[in-house]
This record gives C-alpha cells, structure tokens and sequence, in this order.
C-alpha cells in the first residue's frame, strides 16, 4: 500500500501494525476501508486503508479529534477534489 502524498505524523505506521489487532471493514456502494489499530514509536495510531485506491493513511489521537471539529462542508471539498487542496467555499 502507497503512502504517495501524505507527510509526516500521516504516514509510515504500517510496520507497527500487529497482527492481533482486529481489523474493521467498512464499505458502500461508493468505498471501501480498513481500519487497524497500530503501534507506534510516538503511541497508538489508527491505520485506516483503502484496498480500491492502494492508499493508506496513519491518524494519531489529536488528528482524529480534528475531524470532530470539521464541518460538512469540510468533508464535501474533500470529497469532491480527493487528490488535490482543500478548498472550501466560506461564503456558502
């Protein structure tokens, strides 16, 4: 799996992943993910992957609470532009 294009704490976890761990599957009709609890150098991270795309992502606490402070309209620029800058309409 690629970690092509994140950065720092976002990247690189996956040699902490334990094979113990249990891995959560969920999916639609529009995606796919795995979700893994993995350890770190840094503490417990969630490895979250996507079998479509090749792409994984590793979230420590403080960036999965920052998900909690986003808007709808956060996750919509996301959605709708997954590859490139996040760019949010603030008038709308």
């Amino acid at each position: 799996m690629s970690t092509e294009g994140l950065s720092g704490a976002a990247s690189g976890a996956a040699s902490g992943a334990a094979a113990d761990e249990p891995v959560i599957e969920l999916g639609n009709e529009f995606a796919e993910v795995r979700i893994r609890k993995v350890r770190t150098r840094n503490g417990a991270r969630l490895l979250i992957s996507s079998p479509r795309s090749g792409r994984e992502v590793s979230l420590c606490p403080l960036e999965l609470e920052a998900l909690t402070w986003q808007t709808e309209e956060v996750f919509s620029a996301m959605i709708g532009n997954p590859y490139g800058p996040l760019e949010v309409d603030q008038d709308g």
